[in-house]
């Protein structure tokens, strides 16, 4: 299998047949093996009716809503092609821009990200767009303009050891040029949406901020966490010690009043905090190096027609 083109879709009744129609259009001319995954991500209305109607296709079915990052992980992990796609079921990506990014994967890159510089989106959707990508130039710095765009190429490598959950489809740039691939884009175009409501809401901006924060943690500490928690416990250990010997000092030496002080339970507490940092530095340690990698969404069915 050459490509294996992956498709999340949730509550899409009215755009998946459209849209599987104009990827077999695109891909049917590459010549090449290919197959279409669709991944229904615990659809509530007849989407999974439609997509059982459609011809050259392989349908994943999740047993309930996981996420867009849990149902591109499955798609991904189902998958037999060398050369991954993934686009969204909304019918706003064109696959018609799908050669276009695989011409560019040819040029020794192994990920080619689609940017939509002419967004055809609400103005509030962009403006909190605008401000994700403000805070992840600092946090994850993916060197991309359009973290959002679904319409990726990928090689199948890069998929190698990297579960995905969360909001972090929109991060996978930035974890895959962390891992040493090479990522570069291409200008798509975006259509506006014709059918369904946008699955865009305050619980994902949340989400996906603190995925933001996680990918941060991951790429400094994601293999020595005490680092991080050790530095701030001994910080806080030698500031807490040196507090209290200067208390101590000004007892014995100035005849400073203690009794009635709050200082000296600021410096016990900042002591046992440090070394409960410290502790749980240890445990984080320990956790990372004997982690097991687990599915975060169950799958109710395959079907391949």
């Amino acid at each position: 299998m050459k490509f294996s083109v992956v498709v999340p879709v949730f509550n899409e009744e009215k755009n998946v047949a459209q849209l599987h129609k104009e990827i077999l259009a695109v891909m049917k001319p590459l010549k090449k093996p290919y197959e279409i995954i669709f991944v229904d991500d615990g659809s509530v209305d007849k989407t999974y009716t439609v997509l059982k109607k459609l011809k050259s296709i392989k349908i994943i079915k999740l047993r309930k809503n996981f996420g867009q990052s849990a149902a591109l992980d499955a798609g991904i992990k189902n998958s037999q092609g060398k050369i991954l796609i993934t686009l969204d079921g909304d019918g706003q990506n064109d696959p018609s821009d799908i050669p276009k990014l695989l011409n560019k994967l040819k040029k020794d890159y192994d990920v080619v990200c689609g940017w939509r510089k002419h967004r055809q989106d609400p103005a509030l959707k962009k403006f909190i767009s605008a401000g994700a990508a403000f805070l992840r130039k600092f946090l994850a710095n993916d060197s991309i303009h359009d973290s959002g765009c679904s319409l990726r190429v990928y090689k199948k490598e890069c998929f190698e050891n990297l579960d995905l959950y969360g909001e972090m489809h929109r991060m996978l740039p930035a974890l895959l040029k962390w891992c040493g691939f090479k990522i570069t884009e291409v200008e798509v175009n975006h259509r506006a949406r014709k059918f369904g409501k946008t699955k865009y809401n305050y619980k994902r901006i949340i989400k996906g901020f603190l995925d933001m924060i996680y990918i941060w943690f991951w790429r400094k500490y994601e293999n020595r966490p005490l680092h991080l928690f050790g530095s701030f416990g001994f910080l806080l250990l030698f500031f807490s010690f040196a507090f209290g010997v200067y208390l101590i000092i000004k007892r014995l030496f100035f005849n400073y009043p203690l009794s009635d002080k709050i200082w000296p339970l600021v410096a016990t507490t900042g002591f046992i905090a440090g070394i409960q940092l410290i502790i749980f530095g240890l445990l984080a340690d320990l956790v990372v190096k004997n982690r097991r990698q687990k599915n975060f969404y169950k799958i109710q069915k395959i079907i391949k027609k």
